[in-house]
């Protein structure tokens, strides 16, 4: 499915000159963190948060709140992993579609975008899952590659999953291999496996050394 049709326009936006009490009611009957405002000409000038909206005066004009209104939206040119980082970054569940004229045409809802990530190859193809980390300025996307390759890998996806203290940790999808041999590559290439597949004969092995010199100390 394509992102631009996903645009939904059943809500209008609100006019600016509208009342607050209006848009209280309205916010009543949806289940929207924000309502996207635009002026006479139907031009975007931003949304308002329904907490904020809540606590104004219901008699007077939107317009009077300006100063409210947060400036977030994506264009109809946005791709979508974008248009999904944007909804992330401002905490709302409705995401204005603007043209390139900053014109109005409607909006995503959060779930909608979220689906079109289900449906990548990262989810829906097989393979096996793992996580690794290194020093932010260690590591490298074509490393992974390479060590993913190198051992017969697809890397099906990749993305940053996390960063703390100067390391990142990167969840990797991978198909076509046992992840085994990968996972020890990368434990050679002084990466740390934060979780990996039950495969994992590294682990298992240390697992069995350990089990037997406990045994051992027990005698």
């Amino acid at each position: 499915m394509k992102l631009s049709e996903l645009v939904i326009n059943d809500i209008e936006p609100v006019n600016s000159s509208g009342k607050i009490g209006d848009l209280q009611q309205l916010f009543n009957q949806l289940t929207y963190s924000h309502i996207p405002i635009v002026d006479n000409n139907h031009v975007f000038l931003g949304s308002l948060f329904e907490t904020d909206v809540h606590c104004f005066d219901s008699s007077k004009s939107i317009s009077d709140y300006t100063y409210a209104f947060e400036d977030f939206y994506v264009k109809n040119t946005t791709l979508w992993l974008d248009v999904l980082e944007a909804f992330a970054r401002n905490s709302s569940n409705i995401m204005p579609v603007l043209d390139e004229k900053n014109n109005y045409l409607g909006y995503y809802e959060l779930n909608d975008v979220i689906s079109l990530f289900g449906e990548s190859p990262f989810f829906i193809d097989a393979g096996g899952i793992i996580v690794v980390e290194k020093g932010i300025n260690d590591y490298s996307f074509s490393e992974i590659s390479q060590i993913v390759e190198s051992n017969g890998g697809k890397l099906l996806g990749a993305f940053i999953s996390k960063t703390k203290n100067d390391v990142a940790q990167v969840t990797l999808k991978i198909g076509n291999a046992s992840l085994s041999d990968i996972l020890q590559t990368f434990r050679r290439y002084s990466y740390n496996v934060v979780s990996g597949h039950e495969d994992d004969s590294y682990n298992q092995t240390l697992k069995d050394r350990s089990d037997y010199l406990n045994k051992y100390l027990n005698m």
